[in-house]
């Protein structure tokens, strides 16, 4: 844009021309606010889960139990089995319906990952219909708020 010197008359002229370098400025003000920002609602939470206070299923009639216990032992229902064995066991267990679901239960000292090596044996038998039993909340009928009591049935 060039200065014009004004001809003798105190009007001036209109200005079309759109100044975008406040607009510039703006933008990128914004975008370092955002990219400081970003990262920060990211950040890693402990989270203490609470107890699952959903209405139970109704039991199956004769349900199969996989238990993870705390010495990572298996078992599938009462026996005892070898991780390398899961596959047959459940086979026999099912008469090789895959179909079935297969209900698994961890003591709280079995880790995440533990639990999920187990269900990726389970997946890679070809049994991919899995339900998790967890402990049933109490209802506020005279018990401790934060003491779970057994479930009545597994829990999908």
């Amino acid at each position: 844009m060039a200065l014009q010197l004004s001809s003798g008359t105190d009007d001036l002229e209109e200005n079309h021309e759109i100044n975008v370098t406040p607009f510039i400025d703006v933008m990128l003000v914004l975008l370092i606010i955002f990219m400081v920002a970003a990262p920060l609602s990211t950040v890693d939470v402990n989270v203490d889960l609470p107890a699952s206070t959903a209405q139970p299923q109704q039991r199956p009639d004769k349900p199969l139990f996989l238990t993870i216990k705390p010495d990572l032992t298996l078992a599938l229902g009462e026996a005892a089995i070898e991780k390398a064995s899961l596959a047959a066991a459940l086979d026999a267990a099912t008469g090789a319906d895959r179909d079935q679901r297969v209900y698994v239960r961890a003591d709280k000292v079995v880790s995440y990952g533990d639990v999920m090596e187990t269900m990726n044996l389970l997946r890679g038998a070809g049994y991919l219909k899995i339900g998790l039993v967890g402990m049933e909340a109490v209802a506020a009928s005279g018990a401790s708020p934060g003491a779970p009591a057994p479930a009545a049935g597994p829990q999908p």
